[in-house]
């Protein structure tokens, strides 16, 4: 198991120190997500796949990110209600996060030097998704115009 991706820590959307330990041995999908972007109704498509699924052992992790045209401008008290009552999203969110340059997070410095695959772009827009499977191996990564029948399907083939 790749113990050190379960060690990062994070901030939850309210502000508590975390980690990803609580999800190990889940299958992760992490998407950046924001409030502002033409792809925004994703959360609802999320959310589904999240509802459907999460029994089996998918947890979906929502980052916001506001390095896309400023697309995700709120606190991130205003990007919790924004999702909760726009999108009813119940899958873990957590503190605006920077996905790409110098200053990304730890967390996606370790999902870029991990991946399998090795996109041209890792992170081309809001909603890109990155997909980790229960030994917490980062396997691929869905452009924000990725069917999610083809996601879904990925996703199965691991639970």
């Amino acid at each position: 198991m790749q113990t050190e991706l379960y060690n990062i820590p994070l901030n939850t959307i309210e502000g508590k120190p975390t980690t990803l330990q609580p999800f190990a041995g889940k299958v992760l999908l992490i998407v950046n997500v924001a409030s502002r972007c033409g792809f925004t109704p994703q959360y609802k498509e999320l959310e589904e796949l999240y509802e459907k699924h999460k029994d089996e052992g998918l947890v979906i992790l929502g980052f916001p990110c506001d390095q896309f045209l400023h697309q995700e401008p709120g606190s991130n008290q205003e990007i919790k209600a924004f999702a909760e009552s726009c999108f009813r999203v119940t899958f873990p969110l957590f503190e605006k996060t920077k996905v790409k340059g110098k200053e990304k997070s730890e967390l996606y410095r370790y999902l870029y030097k991990n991946i399998r695959k090795k996109p041209l772009i890792f992170i081309p827009w809001n909603f890109t998704k990155i997909l980790i499977d229960q030994e917490g191996n980062v396997l691929q990564r869905f452009s924000p115009t990725t069917s999610f029948e083809k996601v879904e399907a990925a996703i199965k083939n691991l639970l």
